[in-house]
C-alpha cells in the first residue's frame, strides 16, 4: 500500500514537471543540418548523399561523387577518363554498367571496365563473375552457379536470361582474385571476356552491372557523421570509411545528409524522430489535470493510510513474483537493441507460423522461414520461457550476441518480446538455407555438397564453437546443435543460429561443464550426419557398429561416391569418422573438447589441397596458418570498428 501512495506522489508531480521535461527532450534531439545536395533527381532516381549534381556541394564534400544527369533522365559517375552509367543505388555502393556500352553483347574484353581503385571506390566483393574462354578452369566455383544470373549476357548468347556463365567465380571467394586487383588479372588463366552481376548478401538473384563499393578517405572523415552514428570501415577502399547510424536510428548518418532520425515502436508500428517522443503539454491542460488529481490523490492517501494501519502483518515480500503475465514488468525495446519487430509482422511473414514454414525443431525451440513485407528472407526462432527470469536470461543472452561480430554467426536482425507471448529472435537467411536440406536434399533447389564442402563446413563450425567457448566471457554454449541450425551463404561459409538462450538453473553450478560436453557430443552427430547424410534416430547407433567393424563404406553417403574417391580422401573421410566416434564416446566425458575438435578439423581441411578446389585450399591453409585459438578463427571483413 506505501507503494501505492509512493506512486500517487510520482505521478502528480511528473504530471506538473511534464510540460518542462518534453520541451528538454526535445531540445536535445540532433538538429539534421539541411544540405542542398540531398532531395536531388534525375529521372527517376533519388540521388543519395554523399552523391550530387551540384556543382557548389563539391566544397561540402568530395568532387569524386558529383554525377552528371543527361538529358534529365540518365544518371553517369566519371571516375577518371570513363563515364559510368548508373543503374543503382545501395547503402555502401553504386551499381554501374560497361562504359560505352550501346548494346547488348556476350561478354566483355577484360580490359573493357577500365577501372582500377582509388580513395573513394573499389570493387565490391558482392560481384559475381562469369569468365568466357578461359584455358584454365580451376578457378571456376561449382557453388556458384547456383545463383540466378539474367540478362543478356547468357552462356549461349541468346538473351534468354536464366543461363549460367561457362564459368562462374564470386568475388568473395578471394582465392584467386584479391581485393584492388582488377579484372585484367584473370587473363592470366587464359580468359578472354567477362560479365558481371551483383548478388548481395542473402540472395541468390543477380543484377547485371559492376557494383563499386564506395568511402570517404579516414583522414577527411572528422566532423563528417552526424550525431548518433558510427564511423565504420570500408571492405575494399584501403583507409576509406562511412557513417552508420546507430541502433535505434535510422538515416544515411552524414550531418550534411538526412543524419540520423530516431527510431522506435509506437501504436504498435514504426515512427521516427519527434514522433518518438511525447508531445508538450500546454500549461492549460497541465492546470486542469493537476486541478483534478490533487484530490484524487488526498482521498486515495487517506484511503491507503487507513489500510494500511487495518492489514495484518503477513510474512513474505510485497510483491508477487509468479505473476501470469512476467513480460510487464520489463522494458522490452530497451532490451532488444537491434531492430525490435511486431509478432504480427513476424506472424505475416512466416504464414502464421505454419508447419510448411518449419526448418527445425529441438528443445532450443524452433526456427521458421519467413519473408518481410520488403522482400528480406528471415529466420525466427520461436522460444519457450517458463518464467520471467527465463525471459531476462533470453534478453541477457540475445546482448552477448548482438555485440558479437564473427563471420561464422548468423546475423542477429533483431527480436520480438511482447507481454504474454513467447520471445521471437530473428535471424538473417543466407541464400542457400540450410545445412539439413542440402544433405537431405530436401528441396529441389539445394544441391549435394562435395567432400571438400562437407570439410570445410566442419572446420568452421568447430572453430566458431570453439571461439564462443574459449574467447567469450561468460561463454556461449549452443546447447542442441543440429544441421537444420547451420545456415549456408552463397559461398557455403557457415552462419550458425538456433543457440539455447533459456539455461537449466537446476544444473547451474555445472552449467558451462555440462553444456561444453553435450556441444561436444551434438557436434559428434553432426559429423556422422555429414558423413552418412543421414539423420535417422537410430543413425548413431548403427554408424558406430559400422565404424568398430570397419565397415564405414557401408555407410558413406552414396553421393559421395566413395569407392571412386582417391586414397587420401577415403583417409580423410576415415579419420573424421574416427573424430566423430571420440566426440560421442567421450565428450561427455569431458576428455575432448570443442578447440580439440577445431583443431584437428583444422589440420585436415589444411591438406586437402587437390583438383579443383586447391586454391580454395591454399586459401583455408593462410587463413587457419596459426595454431592459437585467435588466429584460428577468421573474423568477418564486414566487422564494425570504432574510429577513435
Amino acid at each position: 500500500m506505501l507503494t501505492l501512495v509512493f506512486t500517487c506522489c510520482v505521478l502528480l508531480i511528473t504530471i506538473l514537471h511534464q510540460s518542462k521535461i518534453s520541451h528538454s527532450i526535445q531540445q536535445q534531439q540532433p538538429v539534421l543540418l539541411q544540405c542542398q545536395c540531398i532531395e536531388e533527381k534525375c529521372g527517376n532516381f533519388s540521388i543519395p548523399f554523399p552523391f550530387h549534381l551540384n556543382n557548389s556541394c563539391s566544397s561540402l564534400f568530395s568532387s569524386a561523387f558529383s554525377l552528371n544527369c543527361s538529358n534529365s533522365t540518365t544518371l553517369y559517375l566519371n571516375i577518371g577518363a570513363r563515364s559510368y552509367k548508373v543503374v543503382e543505388f545501395f547503402s555502401d555502393g553504386v551499381l554501374v554498367d560497361f562504359p560505352e556500352i550501346t548494346s547488348c553483347r556476350q561478354y566483355n574484353d577484360l580490359n573493357s571496365f577500365g577501372f582500377s581503385r582509388n580513395d573513394h571506390f573499389g570493387v565490391s566483393v558482392d560481384n559475381v563473375i562469369g569468365l568466357y574462354d578461359c584455358e584454365d578452369s580451376s578457378l571456376c566455383k561449382t557453388g556458384c552457379e547456383t545463383n540466378n544470373l539474367p540478362g543478356c549476357d547468357d552462356v549461349d548468347g541468346n538473351g534468354g536470361g536464366g543461363g549460367s556463365p561457362a564459368c562462374c567465380y564470386p568475388l568473395s571467394d578471394h582465392s584467386v582474385w584479391h581485393i584492388g586487383d582488377g579484372f585484367s588479372g584473370f587473363s592470366k588463366y587464359g580468359c578472354r571476356g567477362f560479365s558481371s552481376w551483383v548478388v548481395e548478401r542473402g540472395t541468390n538473384t543477380g543484377k547485371r552491372g559492376v557494383k563499386l563499393e564506395w568511402a570517404i578517405p579516414r583522414n577527411t572523415s572528422e566532423g563528417v557523421c552526424a550525431t548518433n552514428s558510427n564511423t565504420v570501415n570500408a571492405t575494399t577502399v584501403g583507409a576509406g570509411v562511412r557513417c552508420l547510424c546507430k541502433d535505434g536510428f535510422v538515416g544515411d548518418g552524414f550531418a550534411n545528409g538526412t543524419g540520423c532520425l530516431k527510431s522506435c515502436i509506437k501504436n504498435g508500428k514504426e515512427a521516427y524522430g519527434q514522433d518518438c517522443f511525447t508531445k508538450r503539454r500546454s500549461e492549460k491542460e497541465v492546470v486542469i489535470v493537476a486541478g483534478v488529481l490533487a484530490p484524487a490523490f488526498v482521498i486515495v492517501s487517506l484511503l491507503a493510510l487507513f489500510c494500511l494501519l487495518k492489514r495484518p502483518v503477513q510474512g513474505g515480500t510485497l510483491f508477487d513474483h509468479d505473476q501470469g503475465h512476467f513480460g510487464s514488468r520489463i522494458s522490452f525495446r530497451k532490451a532488444c537493441r537491434t531492430r525490435f519487430f511486431t509478432y504480427h509482422e513476424l506472424e505475416e511473414a512466416t504464414r502464421g507460423f505454419k508447419d510448411a514454414q518449419k526448418l527445425v525443431e529441438s528443445t532450443n525451440g524452433s526456427i521458421y522461414a519467413g519473408v518481410l513485407g520488403d522482400g528480406s528472407h528471415i529466420a525466427v526462432h520461436r522460444l519457450q520461457c517458463d518464467s520471467e527470469r527465463d525471459l531476462i536470461q533470453v534478453i541477457s543472452r540475445v546482448d552477448i550476441l548482438t555485440a558479437i561480430l564473427h563471420r561464422n554467426l548468423a546475423r542477429l536482425l533483431g527480436c520480438c518480446i511482447e507481454s504474454g507471448i513467447v520471445p521471437l529472435i530473428v535471424y538473417e537467411y543466407p541464400a542457400n538455407g540450410t545445412l539439413e536440406e542440402h544433405l537431405q536434399k530436401s528441396s529441389e533447389n539445394k544441391t549435394g555438397l562435395d567432400w571438400y564442402k562437407r570439410l570445410t563446413i566442419a572446420a568452421e563450425t568447430a572453430s566458431v564453437l570453439a571461439f564462443l567457448q574459449y574467447e567469450i566471457c561468460p561463454p556461449i554454449f549452443h546447447r542442441g546443435l543440429k544441421s537444420g541450425y547451420i545456415f549456408l551463404d552463397e559461398d557455403f561459409s557457415v552462419k550458425i543460429s538456433g543457440f539455447g538462450l533459456v539455461i537449466d538453473h537446476s544444473n547451474l553450478e555445472l552449467g558451462n561443464s555440462i553444456h561444453n560436453k553435450n556441444d561436444v557430443y551434438d557436434f559428434g552427430v553432426l559429423l556422422l550426419e555429414m558423413i552418412t547424410g543421414s539423420k535417422h534416430i537410430d543413425q548413431p547407433t548403427t554408424t558406430l557398429q559400422k565404424i568398430r567393424s570397419w565397415k564405414l563404406e557401408e555407410i558413406v553417403d552414396p553421393s559421395l561416391y566413395y569407392h571412386e574417391q582417391p586414397i587420401f580422401r577415403r583417409e580423410q573421410i576415415e579419420i573424421v569418422a574416427d573424430l566423430a566416434t571420440r566426440c560421442m564416446l567421450f565428450g561427455r566425458d569431458g576428455k575432448i573438447g570443442m578447440i580439440d575438435v577445431a583443431k584437428e578439423l583444422v589440420h585436415i581441411a589444411k591438406e586437402s589441397l587437390d583438383g579443383d578446389h586447391s586454391k580454395r585450399g591454399r586459401a583455408l591453409q593462410e587463413t587457419f596458418s596459426n595454431s592459437s585459438l585467435l588466429q584460428m578463427i577468421s573474423m568477418s571483413p564486414e566487422s564494425i570498428h570504432h574510429v577513435p
